[in-house]
């Protein structure tokens, strides 16, 4: 018998079985769109959505994203990636195309904190996460049942000063071993080494609270009681070399005031870090994210 997330996703592959999107940027000037879709209807495609953005008209840049449907699109794709090389290179553009159902591979991170895992979890199950977890990699045990019960396979690396370079490289060969596309640092506890973050460039999510840089370090909510913050939130972004400082994906805050003490922060905390970790990630599983230099233009 198979589980309703196996029957939604069964659905959903049919459904889309025709379906593509365009992600393009380049220098601004006009003309891209009217040949970018002047391409698509040469091609028997019917747009059904579009997004545009330029940074300045004059002399910036342009950022496009186009879902559309066109039969047999799985037996063409390289066919329409060779035709439309040339209109990329007389527009300097960055551009992929990508099938709507290549759904992409992910691994998720996590250490101790287990919130922001069950919510994807549970988004899977649903069938509202259109990714396939491949598998978690954890420095704990604690959270192996929950996964396993799921026929999702489990990992416990655990990682010290005097074992990370070789507990990153048993992490990578998983990584490479379940063809892995994108991670998702779930509240993983862990600094990611350069050598680490260079294999999957623009591929890790992280999420974080949001009172850096004011509170920096070790219990970040009982100092922020203290100050007397009056907004808690959270932060998704990618992972760079530089600590917390990647391109950000996605951010939400939440009203607190003198009756919240630190575990009624850390509370809503929590909601907010599970919440805009999920709504980063299905954004970046869906095409939706396009880097610019460090932030990032997001069409959703």
């Amino acid at each position: 018998m198979h589980t309703f997330r196996e029957r939604r996703w069964q659905t959903f592959l049919q459904n889309y079985q025709n379906r593509a999107r365009l992600v393009i940027s380049c220098p601004d000037k006009p003309g891209i769109v009217a040949a970018v879709t002047s391409f698509l209807y040469e091609q028997g495609a019917n747009i059904v959505e579009s997004s545009q953005y330029s940074t300045d008209p004059e002399g910036g840049t342009f950022f496009l994203r186009i879902e559309f449907d066109c039969p047999n699109i799985a037996e063409r794709k390289q066919e329409i990636e060779n035709g439309f090389t040339s209109i990329a290179q007389s527009f300097q553009m960055n551009w992929r195309l990508h099938l709507h159902n290549d759904i992409k591979r992910i691994a998720i991170f996590v250490s101790k904190e287990e919130h922001c895992l069950l919510e994807l979890l549970w988004e899977w199950q649903a069938g509202e996460l259109l990714a396939d977890i491949a598998l978690v990699i954890s420095n704990h045990e604690h959270m192996r049942n929950s996964v396993e019960s799921l026929g999702i396979p489990y990992y416990c690396i655990p990682v010290t000063k005097e074992n990370k370079s070789e507990a990153e490289q048993k992490q990578l060969s998983l990584l490479k071993e379940y063809q892995v596309d994108t991670i998702v640092l779930a509240r993983y506890m862990q600094i990611l080494s350069p050598n680490f973050v260079a294999e999957f460039p623009s591929r890790i999510i992280n999420i974080h609270h949001s009172f850096l840089p004011a509170f920096v370090g070790a219990r970040p909510y009982e100092r922020a009681y203290e100050r007397g913050v009056k907004l808690i939130g959270a932060t998704s972004h990618y992972v760079t070399d530089d600590l917390d400082e990647g391109p950000i994906i996605e951010q939400d805050v939440a009203r607190v005031d003198h009756r919240h003490h630190p575990e009624d922060l850390k509370r809503i905390g929590r909601i907010i870090e599970k919440t805009v970790l999920s709504r980063a990630l299905k954004w970046h599983l869906e095409d939706r994210v396009i880097i610019y230099g460090n932030k990032t233009i997001v069409f959703h």
